[in-house]
């Protein structure tokens, strides 16, 4: 099996992965729980992650296109004693119901805000549209993601 180095949250790792081992089976091997598997087609986004500051759904990719890549999970967007303001606007509005489209959705509402500090509801909303929530808890997430970018 062939070894690739990469960073994972800002720590250098250097595994061994199959020719058709995917991104999201290389991640939740190592123990990145937050990076979910919902459809495996790229239509819900509980996969996602940001690879070298883009978004993608890690069940679409293959862990060997991640050599000397920087990924990026929930897990290394803030920490308990230290969390993101997206994970404590997410708190505030009570944004999680099952919980287990979250990481994915603030992934992609971190992608939004890193390019877009003060982005509309509007635009909020079509980001959001890469991630489905099965609870339907949309209207709090927006909320969230609103407030963490600190919009009115």
């Amino acid at each position: 099996m062939p070894k690739i180095g990469l960073r994972i949250n800002g720590v250098q790792v250097i595994t061994e992965v199959r020719g058709r081992d995917r991104l999201i089976d290389l991640l939740r091997g190592m123990g990145f729980m937050s990076v979910k598997e919902g459809c495996s087609a790229g239509d819900c986004g509980s996969c996602n992650v940001l690879v070298n500051g883009e978004l993608v759904n890690s069940c679409l990719m293959l862990a060997v296109q991640a050599r000397g890549c920087e990924i990026l999970t929930l897990e290394g967007i803030g920490t308990e004693e230290k969390p993101h303001r997206l994970q404590l606007a997410f708190v505030d509005f009570a944004a999680s119901q099952c919980g287990y489209c979250i990481p994915g959705i603030i992934v992609t509402a971190k992608y939004l805000l890193d390019r877009n500090p003060n982005p509309t509801e509007e635009e909020i909303r079509r980001i959001l549209t890469a991630n489905i929530c099965r609870c339907g808890g949309y209207t709090r997430i927006v909320e969230a993601v609103k407030q963490a970018a600190g919009a009115p």
